[in-house]
């Protein structure tokens, strides 16, 4: 994947973009017992006039046009300026090795980056907003808190949580990327906590270049082509430099599986693992088992009578009753509550599993992405130049996020003609007039998510250096200007009154109706949800409308900015280097929702016609799923900073420099927030051995959605109240918001490392070890309403405003849900990278690099802040984002007319959440709210091996080949203990084998 990397350091002058694989890190762990993950070295400026060690890593470097590479660890832009924040760097034949369709599979393998999301992550979801949405977390700390850039300039967002969309980035025409990581907002403000991602573009990129590359899975499935173009050429004695670039990337997908356990395309590895709960917790066995073939006893595909006398007939495709199969040997108590004596809460292992839905989730979103960018910039001199670039991009999705639409604790009158005569015969043998029921809705289409996102981004502005006061000043000035439109539309979904009133249906004249006349007068057609029957046209129009939900959402940002940097002093060991800007920065977002979910009727500018029906409840929330609502809001911010580079040794004990920085920024919703950053480096005068340290605070500012969120409201019945003695039922209106008083999340982050930087005693070797250390406070998260008002009756007085329980008429009473500044976060490891690259080995004419990253995650602990709730460990959990290990090792082997490279990804043994007390039959304590028991807690890790190799047919021309995961390894499941979806997407690969070839042509 990643083979390159610019050594910014002495030593590695020049010869930065190193790969180290498997077999440097095999010797590291042997001499490095502490050896724990993978943190980038120290970013360094490699002089021109000196030849990298890597030719492609020179090639990148001369297309640049500079005689130095400015890494984003910092600002500072003075030549042989050495960072103290790690900063990996992966050059463009990194990406270009790697033949991935999106260069952000190619950087989410970084080892210190954990959660990211991407199209195989959030495919369950109708009404997240995210599904497809690729976007970088660093550290594990979310992608709210992960920078990333473009030519070190901020990307409007593609989400109104403020995220961008990687695939709206332009690809072919990069020239690197720069992974900070470490905080970096004394630099570049706010959201990098985690750090920063820069993509860097080839500014002055000359000729023709194109890609055409196509893929397939081992299953048949996710067939995908990739067609990439740019041009570049100067004009008018190469002062006008005019670049253009274009792509299309079509990617099937991989669809859903179907009902029970049947995964796609032939795939065997689902089998609805779950941790079963046994509801006891007192009788020295544990609460919790960890079982495979779980049967969630609620529903069946075509149906199942849960409760009352007749609890376990079951129907057929063709509506024939029989006795339901419980796993278990589950035996239905026939009781009002639903009980299955034998089987467990909420579910049975084995039996009739054929109603289950775990499986039926796309695995990965189908995609369509389109971009074009172009770049126009004119030298007004040879030091100085005025540019403009235009970015036009749009990528589209669609999932399904689950099949038909389970529905459970349904209601059904024996007399409704659709229940066969039998069943209407026991039911008055019995003495009732209805039963509970539940049925997976196998007859209704599967619901389907479909988000397009549109990106509109232009940026003018002025770089290069002038002369002032008798020293060159290095500057950039620039304006942005970014609009993402992003719409979704949900397809084959039921408005819930409707379908509540479609299944109630009565015998009229001879014909069948639905039962309520108010219904029938707005157009309700009754269906059948006894067996397999599909719904008449009418019916399914009535129950879900073509229409459908729908947002539309339009978010803008507006950038001004200005940077300095230049030596205007010295000192006894060398010129101080300053850097100082300021930047102005408008956001801004409105969405508008469909009216059925929104809750007005009537005409809707953006989804058609929604007429008015009193069957549909005006607060709206009339869908299955997918209610989206209005809201609007913005914020700007104004900042400066400066940042001060102060050599302070220059002599036989080795150079070093202190690295100072500060940030002042005003944001209009919370006021005046200060970050700082102090760091230095120290090249000793052992040879190649350097050492640095850097600790700053750094900040994450509320975003659109935490302030603004659009309003929703619910009504809640039987709410506790726990003010009164004892504590009484009231009904309350749930209203969830944004909090406009929520302030920037503080963090402080702190990090050391020794670098081993090409050593004389072994040339083209390079090793870094750096520990990382980072504390989040006021993190801003989520309560329930009963949560709120109970904490507030505990003490938590930041609460006790929001809400009112007093009404005597119990008609006004109200909570109000928003987000809070309460939580914390503390996570701490270690990252590791080591290269090393032999020029003609054994008197060959190829070359082999190696390269290797880790990162270890010793800690990561959330807090909720909130009174009886202890610490959450979430390091080395599995079913999240950040095991103990992860480790990234490529061997490349390259001549002048080939190429073949190696790549191994593997992470750790996890558990499935630290909490869990393992213990057997007899010997189990009790079981708790906070250490819950259990019988297995274990989640195996996961090696993926992948090839990849060219070969030059011609000069310009190159086929290439890349399989990924060569065994088709299978994901681990990671059982919930509350559904039968139990894979984790964001760790392990859910696609299996894939196939990628393609042709590059180069001129």
């Amino acid at each position: 994947m990643i083979d390159a990397s610019i050594r910014v350091s002495s030593a590695v002058r020049g010869r930065g973009r190193l790969l180290a694989g498997a077999t440097a890190l095999v010797g590291i762990a042997i001499a490095i017992p502490a050896f724990a993950q993978t943190a980038a070295p120290a970013a360094e400026q490699p002089p021109a006039s000196v030849t990298p060690a890597d030719p492609q890593a020179a090639s990148a470097d001369q297309a640049a046009g500079a005689g130095e590479i400015i890494v984003t660890g910092s600002r500072i832009t003075a030549s042989g300026f050495q960072a103290p924040t790690p900063t990996t760097v992966v050059d463009a034949a990194a990406l270009t090795r790697n033949a991935e369709p999106n260069v952000f599979t190619t950087i989410a393998q970084l080892p210190s980056l954990a959660g990211s999301t991407g199209v195989t992550t959030g495919t369950n979801s109708t009404s997240s907003g995210q599904q497809g949405l690729s976007s970088f977390s660093l550290r594990g700390l979310g992608t709210i808190r992960t920078l990333t850039l473009l030519d070190g300039q901020r990307v409007v967002g593609a989400n109104v949580t403020g995220v961008p969309d990687i695939s709206l980035f332009p690809q072919l025409l990069l020239q690197r990327v720069d992974v900070v990581t470490g905080g970096a907002s004394a630099s570049y403000g706010s959201d990098a906590v985690g750090g920063v991602v820069n993509f860097i573009t080839d500014k002055h990129f000359e000729g023709f270049k194109a890609n055409i590359q196509g893929g397939i899975t081992d299953y048949g499935d996710d067939e995908q082509y990739l067609i990439q173009a740019a041009v570049g050429h100067a004009f008018l004695d190469d002062r006008l430099h005019v670049e253009l670039s274009g792509e299309y990337d079509h990617e099937d997908g991989v669809p859903a599986g179907g009902f029970g356990e049947e995964a796609p395309s032939g795939r065997n590895w689902y089998r609805t693992s779950t941790l079963i709960n046994r509801g006891i917790t007192d009788d020295g066995s544990p609460q919790y088992l960890y079982r495979d073939h779980a049967q969630a006893y609620q529903y069946t595909k075509y149906g199942l009578i849960t409760a009352g006398p007749l609890q376990g007939i079951a129907f057929d495709a063709n509506g024939n009753p029989f006795q339901f199969e419980y796993g278990s040997n589950g035996v239905p108590a026939k009781d009002a509550a639903g009980t299955v004596t034998g089987c467990y809460t909420g579910f049975c292992v084995g039996g009739d599993l054929s109603g289950n839905v775990g499986i039926g989730t796309t695995l990965q979103s189908s995609l369509k992405r389109w971009n074009g960018y172009s770049r126009i910039g004119f030298d007004l001199d040879p030091d100085n130049e005025i540019y403009a670039t235009i970015n036009v991009a749009q990528v589209d999705t669609s999932n399904q996020p689950n099949p038909g639409a389970a529905k459970s604790g349904l209601t059904i009158s024996c007399d409704n003609p659709f229940v066969p005569d039998s069943i209407q015969q026991q039911c008055g043998d019995a003495g009732i007039d209805s039963f509970k029921y539940g049925v997976s809705n196998a007859i209704l289409p599967n619901i389907k998510v479909h988000t397009s996102r549109k990106q509109y981004r232009f940026v003018g502005g002025m770089d290069g250096t002038l002369d002032a006061f008798g020293t060159d000043w290095t500057y950039d000035v620039y304006y942005e200007h970014g609009e993402n439109i992003s719409d979704i539309h949900v397809n084959n979904i039921t408005l819930t009154p409707r379908y509540n009133q479609a299944i109630q249906a009565i015998m009229l004249d001879g014909a069948i109706v639905c039962a309520d006349p108010v219904a029938r007068a707005n157009g309700c057609q009754p269906i059948n949800i006894i067996g397999g029957d599909t719904p008449s046209s009418a019916a399914l129009a009535y129950i879900e409308p073509g229409i459908g939900p729908f947002q539309h959402t339009r978010q803008t940002q507006d950038v001004v900015s200005l940077n300095l940097s230049g030596a205007p002093i010295s000192s006894w060991a060398g010129p101080i280097s300053i850097a100082t800007g300021l930047e102005w920065r408008n956001e801004f977002y409105h969405v508008t929702a469909d009216p059925y979910g929104n809750g007005v009727s009537g005409e809707s500018p953006y989804g058609g016609a929604y007429p008015a029906d009193p069957i549909l409840s005006e607060a709206g929330n009339n869908w299955y799923a997918g209610n989206y609502h209005n809201g609007r809001g913005s914020y700007d911010v104004l900042e400066s900073y400066l940042e001060v580079n102060v050599p302070v040794l220059d002599s036989s004990a080795g150079k070093a420099n202190l690295n100072l920085a500060g940030r002042a920024t005003r944001y209009s919703t919370s006021g005046r927030v200060y970050t700082w950053k102090i760091g230095g480096t120290w090249d000793t005068p052992l040879d190649g051995i350097r050492l640095r340290a850097v600790t700053s605070r750094d900040v994450r500012a509320p975003n659109l959605s935490e302030l603004f969120a659009a309003p929703i409201s619910v009504n809640v019945p039987n709410f506790t109240n726990p003010f009164t003695n004892p504590p009484t039922s009231v009904n309350i209106m749930q209203n969830t918001v944004g909090n406009p008083n929520l302030k920037p999340e503080i963090a402080r982050n702190t990090e050391a490392g020794i670098v081993l930087s090409q050593p004389g005693w072994l040339p083209g070797f390079s090793l870094s070890v750096d520990y990382y250390r980072i504390k989040l406070k006021h993190a801003i998260s989520t309560l329930g309403a009963q949560q709120q008002v109970n904490y507030c009756q505990e003490g938590v007085t930041q609460l006790c405003g929001t809400f009112f329980l007093d009404d005597p008429t119990n008609t006004r009473n109200y909570v109000t849900v928003q987000p809070f500044n309460l939580a914390s976060i503390f996570t701490d490891g270690f990252d590791i990278e080591a290269s090393y690259r032999l020029s003609h080995p054994f008197g060959s004419s190829g070359s082999l690099t190696l390269r290797g990253l880790a990162t270890n995650v010793r800690n990561f602990i959330t807090k909720t802040g909130l009174p009886g709730t202890i610490p959450v460990q979430q390091a080395g959990v599995n079913s999240s984002s950040t095991p103990d290990w992860k480790l990234l090792a490529m061997e490349t082997w390259e001549t002048d007319h080939y190429s073949l490279t190696l790549q191994q990804r593997w992470f750790s043994d996890g558990v499935f959440g630290h909490q869990y007390i393992v213990c057997g039959d007899g010997d189990c304590p009790d079981s708790t709210v906070n250490n819950p028991t259990v019988d297995y807690n274990h989640m195996d890790g996961a090696f993926y091996f992948d090839v990849s190799g060219s070969y030059h047919l011609t000069d310009k021309v190159s086929a290439y080949f890349k399989v990924n995961n060569l065994f088709d390894r299978d994901p681990t499941p990671s059982p919930q203990t509350n559904t039968g979806v139990d894979i984790n997407p964001s760790l392990y690969d859910v696609l299996g084998r894939m196939y990628r070839v393609g042709v590059r042509y180069n001129f």
